[in-house]
């Protein structure tokens, strides 16, 4: 199974075929790897700007120690970059599907980064906000 957005679907190839194999393969291994630092890029999509929901963010992200940041888009999403263990990255996923009260989140896109993005990354912060 491959994660696509907040939704598994079935993969047709072989998990070990081919370039996008190898890459599921590195993703699933920093996923399951405990205390390694991973660094994930998420896109949030529905109602989630007006209601809160990069504040909601900020709380989440710092109670959990992680770094990084929130910030709304042109587009009328939220994106967040987010670098920590892999356990708390999973919390934080929860919190974003959930959303705060008043929101409303359709769809959570995820993408994967390369660790060595998370050198210029500090404590959790809110950009744009004044």
């Amino acid at each position: 199974m491959c994660w696509i957005g907040a939704r598994q679907r079935p993969r047709s190839r072989s998990r070990n075929s081919g370039l996008h194999g190898g890459l599921h393969g590195l993703r699933r291994s920093l996923r399951y790897t405990s205390g390694m630092s991973v660094v994930v890029h998420f896109l949030i999509q529905g109602r989630v700007q007006g209601v809160g929901y990069r504040w909601f963010v900020h709380r989440e992200a710092s109670e959990l120690n992680l770094r990084g940041w929130v910030r709304n888009t042109e587009e009328g999403e939220v994106e967040v970059v987010a670098s920590g263990d892999d356990g708390d990255l999973a919390e934080l996923r929860a919190s974003l599907k959930r959303g705060p009260r008043g929101s409303r989140v359709d769809r959570v896109v995820e993408h994967y980064l390369a660790p060595s993005e998370a050198e210029g990354l500090d404590a959790f912060r809110i950009e744009g906000a004044w």
